[in-house]
Parts: C-alpha cells; sequence; structure tokens
C-alpha cells in the first residue's frame, strides 16, 4: 500500500505515524531501534559528547527562540530522520539554526538590514523538545519587520551582509560593538533591497553568494568597495540566500530545501577577478536553502519545517568540484528542509 499524502494531518499525529512506522521497521527486523533514531549505532561515530558549552539556537519565523546545549543531540548517520526540537503551533515553523558559545551575545539582523544585539543568557536553557521564548518582544522593531539572520557577537574579522538583490556590504566588527544603538541600519534598503544573509568573514577570504536556483559566485571580500556593490546578477524570479566566507582549500555545504546536500570543493570553483557576475551553477536543486563553509570534522545540523533536527557528521558528505543534485540529509515525509548550521569543537 503506498504511503498517503499527510501534508495537511497535525504534526503531532504524522510524529506519531512516524514513530509507529520506525517500531514497525524494527520489529520486522528483528533489531531494536531507538524511537529517535532510524540508523543503528556505528562504532565509528561518536554518539555521545562531554558536555559543552555551545549551545544550538533554534529560533522561529515570528521570532520564538530556544537553546539547548549541544551534547544533548545525539549524532545520526547522515540520511536519518532526526528528533523533534522546537515545539511550534502551525502556521509558524522554524526559521533559523545557528551554534555559538554562550557566553556570546547575539546580533539580530532584520529584513530592513537594521541589527539588534541580545544576550544569549536570556533565552533559557532547554531541553530537545521545548516552547521557546520571544526574541523580540522588548525590541523596537516595525509592525512589518522581520527577523531574518542572526551572528554570534565577534571581536575581530568583518560581517558581511547581501540583501535579496544580490548588493554586498562589509563592515568591520567594531561598528557591532557593545555602542552600537539598537536598531542601526547597515544600508539603505530602498537601495539595496531587503536584508538576505549575513556571515562573519577574518577580512582575507574569498566571499561566496548563493541564490535560491542553485547559481553562486565567488569573489575576493577586499574587492567589496566600502559603500557595497553588486555581488552578484540576478535572473528573473531568482533571489539570495546565503553568502558564506570560503578559501581556496575550503569546501563549501549546499542544501536544498528537498533535504539533499552537497560539498561544493572551492578548488573546482574559480573566483571572479571582480564583483558583479551573473555567476555560475552550484548545485543542482529547485529551492536552495542553505550554504555555509565546513571543516572535515564539523557536524551539521538541519531542521525542517516540522520542526525535527538532524545532526551527523560533515565527513558523511561526501566533496564534490563539479555540479550535482547532492545526496540525502535527512528523511524527510509531507516536509522539507528550512534551515541548517555547522557546529565546531572550536569555535571562534
Amino acid at each position: 500500500m503506498e504511503r498517503p499524502d499527510l501534508s495537511q494531518v497535525d504534526p503531532k499525529v504524522r510524529a506519531y505515524i512516524d514513530y509507529l512506522e520506525e517500531q514497525l521497521n524494527s520489529n520486522r527486523s528483528g533489531k531494536h531501534v531507538h524511537t529517535t533514531v532510524e540508523f543503528e549505532k556505528d562504532e565509528s561515530i561518536s554518539w555521545s559528547e562531554p558536555p559543552t558549552s555551545i549551545n544550538i539556537v533554534t529560533v522561529t519565523k515570528n521570532a520564538f527562540g530556544k537553546r539547548t546545549h549541544r551534547h544533548l543531540y545525539s549524532r545520526q548517520r547522515r540520511g536519518g530522520m532526526g528528533v523533534f526540537d522546537i515545539d511550534v503551533v502551525e502556521p509558524d515553523s522554524p526559521s533559523i539554526l545557528i551554534s555559538m558559545e554562550e557566553n556570546q551575545s547575539l546580533l539580530l539582523f532584520t529584513d530592513k538590514a537594521r541589527v539588534f544585539p541580545q544576550n544569549l543568557t536570556k533565552l533559557p536553557e532547554s531541553p530537545i523538545r521545548a516552547k521557546g521564548e520571544n526574541l523580540i518582544d522588548r525590541l523596537a522593531f516595525d509592525p512589518d519587520e522581520k527577523l531574518v539572520a542572526i551572528l554570534p557577537e565577534r571581536a575581530q574579522g568583518y560581517v558581511a551582509l547581501v540583501s535579496c538583490t544580490g548588493r554586498v556590504r562589509c563592515l568591520r566588527h567594531h561598528f557591532f560593538g557593545e555602542h552600537m544603538r539598537p536598531g542601526t541600519a547597515m544600508y539603505h534598503t530602498e537601495e539595496f533591497g531587503p536584508l538576505a544573509a549575513v556571515c562573519w568573514t577574518p577580512g582575507d577570504a574569498d566571499l561566496f553568494i548563493v541564490t535560491q536556483r542553485g547559481m553562486a559566485i565567488r569573489f575576493s571580500e577586499k574587492l567589496t568597495p566600502p559603500q557595497g556593490d553588486y555581488g552578484i546578477r540576478l535572473v528573473e524570479n531568482d533571489q539570495v540566500v546565503a553568502i558564506t566566507s570560503a578559501y581556496p582549500e575550503s569546501g563549501v555545504f549546499l542544501l536544498g530545501a528537498d533535504g539533499k546536500g552537497t560539498v561544493r570543493s572551492m578548488s573546482g570553483f574559480a573566483s571572479n577577478k571582480s564583483l558583479g557576475g551573473s555567476g555560475k551553477i552550484a548545485i543542482k536543486n529547485e529551492r536552495v536553502v542553505a550554504a555555509f563553509s565546513i571543516e572535515p570534522n564539523d557536524d551539521i545540523f538541519i531542521i525542517s519545517r516540522l520542526g525535527k533536527i538532524i545532526r551527523f557528521p560533515a565527513d558523511e558528505v561526501p566533496p564534490t568540484e563539479g555540479v550535482v543534485q547532492g545526496v540525502n540529509c535527512i528523511s524527510l515525509r509531507a516536509d522539507e528542509v528550512i534551515s541548517a548550521t555547522c557546529s565546531s569543537l572550536n569555535p571562534i
């Protein structure tokens, strides 16, 4: 019997169906499978880690957020089903995922390119399955303003900002220090368009901009003028979804809403000598949702619209120098990927 479309079914009912299917598959195979893990444990993978101060922060479209210590998330194999994370009520859904130290402050970026600092400790520690707290109830957001990105505060480097229309600008870290007035605009949205994505960059690397249709461009961040300029020229009905910092030896993880991802080696993606090109295909996917540089020892975290989150080692995704559709990174059933992040044992 073919599995019916469950997209209109209540998320709690879908979760229960997933649980029953896992138990059924477990009984058929004669092997015990933990209710939140699709694959058996592999001795080559560390399925737990000592307690750390690293937090995984999950934020919804309506700006409800939670933080959970990373060590509470067990590693699965790539392609697993994941576990339910932040508890949300539709039509709200997860929107942003980020890994950071608990002593770092948050930098909240809105679609109007305004920045609001926020202390991470204002979010109480939560278990994996928990409701979030409102992140912006005390911040002076405009009625039509939306949270689109979060970065951990740093005392070095630059913040690269890119708009939905492909305009890019880089600003030194001191702009975002303790003396920054909450709500400061980083550029004029009338000229640049709504903010799409942000990233930290060291100052001597390349910027890698990715669009929803899987197009990308790479160029030296030093080419970006102080006032900003077009980083990539977009075709009709396309928009920027991600920006990340990369070196020639870096690998960039690209992920589609269908749960398929790849690590694109920068050694096989030539750097442009100027800004404003049309880019080239980085991944074959109808809707890219995330892109970021990774190291072999990183862990990748992916979250879906229904709030399912998976953690797996980054080295399970094979790197490529060519254009591919990618490999399955999370098992989706009437669901789609919303966001992703990587987490290192030694974050900056």
